[in-house]
């Protein structure tokens, strides 16, 4: 459903930067659940506020170990869930991070503190990945490797999207970075894996992270999954991290 501008005398309108955009049938803007086809956008208005990203982990993790601390617990195991975009991999698949590396495929976390830039390091529990990884082969039809996750400041340009507000680099710029990530063993890219893993690695938090991919960033930048293959996709990382915990507690037996 689109509108036309020129309908709205005197109205400043806002401009993209990205050549890419008019040439698309259709704009999803997946975090926003809006889409140029299925939406009247100029038509809807609103506040949406959402907490993803390193900042919003961050604060999250501050407190949560606090928490944790002020509580005495002991032998804490953290597993972040949540959807990701695959590099070279079947959508669907889950992707169990053995380590998290930042934009230039380093396993590090730069953290500015004051004036300073800390580099703390992002590898996760790998035992817990195989842990995780064995627990997968027990479930039917459920797709599942290890491998390194990306994690980056950006949803758009720092992750090489063509679909963004901005767009500052060609096709074929896009392609070769993905490529060599796929290279560097990056099965996937996120926003919050590598402040998640530091932390817990600073904290001795035995951590995992397990994330599912909901499109191959070599063959498109939006995700165009039915709406019922979507749900079922973001189930998957809490059915493989519910029968964890499920072992955990020597319920298995109980709810299988």
């Amino acid at each position: 459903m689109s509108s036309d501008r020129n309908t709205y005398v005197g109205k400043r309108f806002v401009h993209v930067k990205n050549p890419y955009l008019d040439s698309m049938d259709e704009d999803i803007l997946y975090h926003l659940d809006l889409g140029t086809k299925t939406h009247d956008l100029p038509a809807i208005f609103g506040d949406v506020k959402h907490g993803m990203g390193i900042p919003s982990i961050s604060i999250m993790l501050h407190e949560l170990i606090k928490l944790l601390y002020h509580a005495q617990c002991c032998d804490v195991t953290i597993i972040r869930i949540g959807t990701s975009g695959g590099i070279g991999i079947t959508p669907g698949s889950v992707v169990i991070t053995d380590t998290a590396v930042d934009s230039f495929f380093k396993p590090r976390f730069e953290q500015i503190i004051l004036d300073n830039i800390v580099t703390r390091s992002t590898e996760l529990d790998k035992a817990l990945a195989e842990e995780l990884l064995n627990y997968s082969k027990e479930i039917p039809n459920f797709p599942a490797l290890i491998g390194h996750t990306m994690c980056t400041y950006d949803f758009y340009e720092g992750q090489g999207r063509l679909d963004g507000a901005l767009c500052s680099f060609s096709r074929e710029k896009k392609v070769d970075y993905l490529k060599r990530a796929y290279e560097a063993g990056i099965r996937n890219i996120e926003m919050e894996s590598t402040a998640f893993a530091a932390m817990c690695r600073l904290c001795g938090l035995r951590a995992a992270v397990v994330c599912v991919t909901l499109l191959d960033r070599l063959e498109c930048d939006q995700i165009n999954l039915t709406h019922d293959v979507l749900e079922e996709f973001q189930q998957r990382p809490q059915l493989l991290v519910s029968k964890f915990i499920k072992q955990r507690l020597g319920l298995q037996d109980q709810t299988s």
